[in-house]
C-alpha cells in the first residue's frame, strides 16, 4: 500500500491546499498543473430536442458549481454523434464552460474521424477522451481496434488537442490480466496521453494500488478518480456487471437495506460518494470526475459538501 505521499505522486508530489475554481476554456492537462484538485461532470447527449432542453438546464445548475470541465459523451458506433459534437460545442460557446468530447475509433474510417476532429478544431474545442468504442468491430475500411490507434491518429494528422483516456483500476472487463491490461494502457499512454481518468470503483484501495502500479509501469501522467454516486439499486448492480467494478460488501448491505425508498438510496449516494472523495482528496488525488447520469442534485450536494470542508484538505 502507498504512503500518503507516494499517492499524491499521482499528479504533483503535494496534497492541496484548497478547493479553488479556474477559469473556464481550458486544456485539461493545463489546468492539472495547478495544485488544486480538478472537478468535472460526466453528461450523455440526448436522443431528443425535449430531452435536450432537459439535459441544458442540469448544465446550468452544474454550471454554477463552476466545474473545471464538462465531458460529453459519444454513443456505441457514433450514434449520438451529432448531438455529442453539438452539446459540447454550446457548452462552449454558449455557456463559457470547459467541454471534453469523448470521441470513440470503433465504426469509422480514419477519413470520418479526421473530419470530425477537423470540426472540433473548427469549433474551438480543445480536449478530447480517445477510446475505443463498444461492440465488435464493424468492419468499416481502416477501421481502428483500439484507442492507442486513436490517439496516434491524432498526434500524427497534427490537431492541438490536449488527449485524455480511460484506465481501468480493477482492470478492463475484457482482459483477465491486470498485468497485460496495464501494459496495453502504458503502450497508449506512449501514444501522447496527456491524462487519465478512471472507471468507476467504490473502494479507494483499488485506485491508489492501481496509481502505485501505473508508477511503477513509468506511466507519469495525471490520473484522475471517476466516481459514480449511487442511484437505484438494480441500476448499480447492472453497470458495476457491465464495467466490472466492485461494490464492498458493507455499502451493498447499506443499498439492500434501502433499495426500495429512492429518496433514502439517493441520500445513502451522496453520503457515500462525499466521504470516498474526502478520502481521495485528503490523500492527493488531483482530481474528481462525477458520473452524473445527467442528474445535478447528488453532485451539486456532494461538491457542496466537499467545498465546505476545503479548510481541512
Amino acid at each position: 500500500m502507498l504512503q500518503d505521499q507516494d499517492h499524491r505522486d499521482s499528479r504533483s508530489g503535494e496534497a492541496p491546499a484548497t478547493l479553488r475554481r479556474m477559469p473556464s476554456r481550458i486544456r485539461i492537462a493545463d489546468r492539472l498543473t495547478d495544485p488544486a484538485p480538478v472537478f468535472s461532470f460526466e453528461l450523455f447527449p440526448p436522443k431528443s430536442d425535449q430531452g435536450e432542453l432537459q439535459l441544458f438546464k442540469t448544465v446550468r445548475e452544474l454550471g454554477d458549481l463552476e466545474p473545471d470541465f464538462v465531458s460529453v459523451t459519444y454513443g456505441a458506433a457514433g450514434t449520438t454523434r451529432e448531438r455529442t459534437l453539438e452539446v459540447a460545442t454550446r457548452i462552449e460557446s454558449e455557456l463559457g464552460m470547459t467541454a471534453m468530447v469523448h470521441l470513440a475509433c470503433r465504426g469509422h474510417s480514419p477519413d470520418e474521424l479526421r473530419a470530425i476532429l477537423d470540426r472540433l478544431a473548427e469549433a474551438k474545442v480543445q480536449n478530447v477522451l480517445a477510446l475505443r468504442g463498444d461492440g465488435e468491430a464493424s468492419g468499416v475500411p481502416g477501421e481502428f481496434q483500439y484507442a492507442s490507434e486513436l490517439v496516434r491518429f491524432i498526434r500524427r494528422e497534427g490537431y492541438p488537442f490536449c488527449v485524455g483516456a480511460a484506465c481501468y483500476p480493477e482492470g478492463h472487463i475484457e482482459c483477465v490480466d491486470r498485468d497485460r491490461d496495464l501494459a496495453h494502457l502504458r503502450a497508449k499512454v506512449e501514444q501522447g496521453v496527456d491524462f487519465l481518468i478512471t472507471q468507476l470503483f467504490y473502494d479507494n484501495a483499488f485506485y491508489f494500488d492501481f496509481v502505485q502500479r501505473a508508477r511503477r509501469a513509468r506511466i507519469r501522467i495525471p490520473i484522475i478518480a471517476g466516481i459514480m454516486p449511487l442511484v437505484g439499486f438494480d441500476q448499480i448492480q447492472r453497470i458495476t456487471r457491465m464495467c466490472g467494478a466492485t461494490v464492498p460488501m458493507r455499502l451493498q448491505l447499506q443499498m439492500e437495506r434501502v433499495k426500495d425508498d429512492a429518496e433514502a438510496m439517493q441520500q445513502l449516494g451522496i453520503a457515500s460518494a462525499t466521504l470516498q472523495c474526502l478520502d481521495l482528496l485528503r490523500r492527493g488525488v488531483p482530481g474528481i470526475h462525477f458520473y452524473t447520469l445527467n442528474r445535478s442534485r447528488a453532485p451539486q450536494m456532494i461538491l457542496a459538501a466537499l467545498r465546505g470542508q476545503s479548510a481541512g484538505i
